[in-house]
């Protein structure tokens, strides 16, 4: 079942860090699609929630070195 969601994600100041939120999470099987931007500290992200869950989505960008509110 496809979902989507909205993550307020601190510590993304620049381009590359939009960039590497969207590589580590579009590396993850049954995300769909990500949209990054530090001006917002916001990521989008479409995913199928019968492949991934929110829990895990949260726990890479925390593993790339950034916090979710």
């Amino acid at each position: 079942m496809n979902e989507s969601s909205e993550l307020t994600v601190t510590g993304m100041k620049c381009g590359g860090c939009e960039n590497t939120v969207k590589g580590k999470l579009q590396s993850v099987d049954g995300i769909t699609a990500v949209s990054a931007s530090s001006k917002t500290n916001t990521v989008s992200v479409e995913f199928n929630s019968a492949v991934v869950n929110l829990d895990t989505i949260k726990k890479v960008i925390v593993e790339a070195g950034f916090s979710v509110e």
